[in-house]
């Protein structure tokens, strides 16, 4: 389909000069394909066009990103996910200080059946 990667970065430039809110798929479409896995392949396949379609992604991306700051970020966070972005949770776990352990053994009365709960020391 495309040739020219001069010529395809052109067309990138004119897409975001002229769409409103620039995405994958719109670019993909503008560009010709009839979906988004014809710019995939091109991406993955074509190094001549490697550039200008990162770039591409950049851009969109940083649309996604100045959509967080809105006052319903959701519909960004999930297209985001699609950047590869994450959910995450961080969990800092300190123990700060002496950290005490006491250990207390049961000794078996011959005389009786049951344990004494004496600490061990002493009589044996």
């Amino acid at each position: 389909m495309w040739t020219d990667p001069q010529a395809f970065e052109k067309s990138v430039d004119e897409y975001f000069e002229t769409a409103t809110i620039p995405t994958w798929t719109g670019l993909a479409l503008h560009l010709g394909f009839s979906s988004r896995d014809g710019l995939s392949y091109y991406h993955k396949e074509k190094p001549d066009f490697l550039h200008p379609i990162k770039k591409a992604l950049a851009r969109i991306e940083s649309n996604y990103e100045q959509n967080l700051f809105t006052r319903n970020p959701a519909g960004a966070i999930f297209a985001l996910k699609n950047f590869g972005w994450k959910d995450k949770q961080e969990v800092d776990q300190k123990t700060e200080g002496k950290l005490e352990v006491t250990v207390k053994y049961a000794k078996r009365d011959n005389n009786t059946s049951g344990t004494s709960s004496e600490s061990g020391q002493g009589n044996s």
